[in-house]
């Protein structure tokens, strides 16, 4: 089975809510909103394990995203709850990104993800 990071340690499920397949698509459709952009999941992907990391780390390990894309995109996970920001009040100052455990509990169903995506059939077409 294919693992985002060997070291994630996963949250027991709670109860399943009780959905319509409106309610479902609507809360999907608001789940892939606060996950699109082309750098986020690359991001999560590097904090997945409990790492914390100052933004430098994250520029070095994704070389080509821009600074000003970076601030974006950890900005609008940290509004959404998934990374939170963690400053050290020193000279120099020193910031570090981490996922909170909401954040980290992404990583069960990225996994599922990726094992559904391993599992195309040969031969169906890609656009």
């Amino acid at each position: 089975m294919t693992s985002t990071h060997e070291k994630v340690g996963y949250l027991r499920p709670s109860k399943p809510a009780e959905h319509t397949p409106f309610t479902a698509a609507s809360g999907v459709e608001h789940v892939v909103r606060m996950l699109e952009g082309r750098w986020k999941l690359v991001i999560l992907f590097h904090l997945f394990g409990g790492r914390l990391l100052r933004f430098s780390d994250l520029e070095r390990a994704i070389p080509d995203i821009s600074q000003k894309m970076l601030i974006q995109q950890l900005r609008q996970m940290e509004a959404d709850g998934i990374v939170t920001r963690l400053v050290h009040h020193q000279v120099p100052p020193k910031v570090e990104y981490g996922l909170t455990a909401w954040g980290q509990s992404l990583c069960p169903a990225l996994d599922a993800l990726l094992t559904w995506a391993e599992a195309k059939p040969e031969g169906t077409h890609t656009p």
